[in-house]
């Protein structure tokens, strides 16, 4: 299937590693350009020239107000225009309500929340009919996730704003998406797998509550980024896209 992604451009923010990484692979597998970000410049670097010549990375830090004129100019400037923009950021501190801090609250609610805002609200200026912003948030958008109390508040905030950014832009032929991994087998997961005091018998028992029973990997998830991104699902907006192994049971 073409998914039509041939010469299209992208900004995929968090791109260095994880899952923002593994949908700027399968864009570019498929013909598309990229603009990768990452805080780290060498690492942002390196994930472009891993990806060369399609790639181009910049350092930015998505909590930056000036980060999206930015990357937008990026898009321009080195590949001649700019189709779309996936926000993916890492996931804020994990932590109970008692051990969570203001500071940590703060510091989440600008790189995950008002940054993903700011990205998304410069890229719906820029875009033409054909456009697309999809945002990488979680399964907590639907249930909360025990240990990751500032995530399972900031991540529906998201997605309730991605639902009303989609109704405002759809007259306009600008899509809006959303994908909600749970575990996804990526440093971050393994992270808060390695948390417990037996991980690998937290990572069984996750399995056994995915029907697939199993983890997904970067590149299952990559897969659906790179559909919900291109012209392939150009009828499809708004919506909420579960990558999880069916791992969330309601409809």
């Amino acid at each position: 299937m073409d998914l039509g992604l041939k010469d299209r451009v992208y900004v995929v923010t968090g791109a260095t590693r994880g899952l923002g990484n593994a949908a700027a692979r399968e864009l570019v597998a498929d013909g598309a350009k990229v603009v990768v970000t990452g805080r780290d410049e060498k690492r942002a670097a390196d994930a472009a020239a891993a990806l060369a010549p399609n790639a181009v990375g910049v350092a930015v830090d998505n909590a930056d107000a000036e980060a999206p004129a930015r990357l937008i100019a990026a898009a321009r400037e080195h590949f001649g225009g700019f189709d779309g923009i996936l926000v993916s950021v890492g996931g804020p501190p994990p932590g109970f309500v008692a051990d969570t801090t203001d500071e940590q609250w703060q510091a989440s609610f600008e790189s995950v929340f008002l940054g993903a805002v700011r990205l998304a609200r410069a890229a719906a200026e820029e875009l033409a009919p054909g456009g697309v912003i999809g945002f990488v948030l979680s399964g907590s958008v639907h249930e909360p996730i025990p240990g990751l109390t500032i995530s399972n508040a900031l991540r529906p905030g998201l997605a309730g704003f991605a639902k009303s950014l989609a109704d405002e832009l759809g007259p306009r032929g600008i899509r809006v998406v959303g994908l909600l991994p749970a575990r996804i087998d990526t440093d971050r997961v393994r992270e808060l797998d390695g948390l417990s005091a037996d991980p690998e018998a937290t990572r069984a028992a996750n399995e056994s509550r995915i029907p697939l029973r199993r983890y997904g990997t970067s590149d299952e998830f990559g897969r659906v980024a790179a559909f919900l991104l291109s012209p392939a699902a150009s009828y499809l907006t708004g919506i909420m896209v579960p990558v999880d192994g069916g791992m969330r049971h309601g409809f």
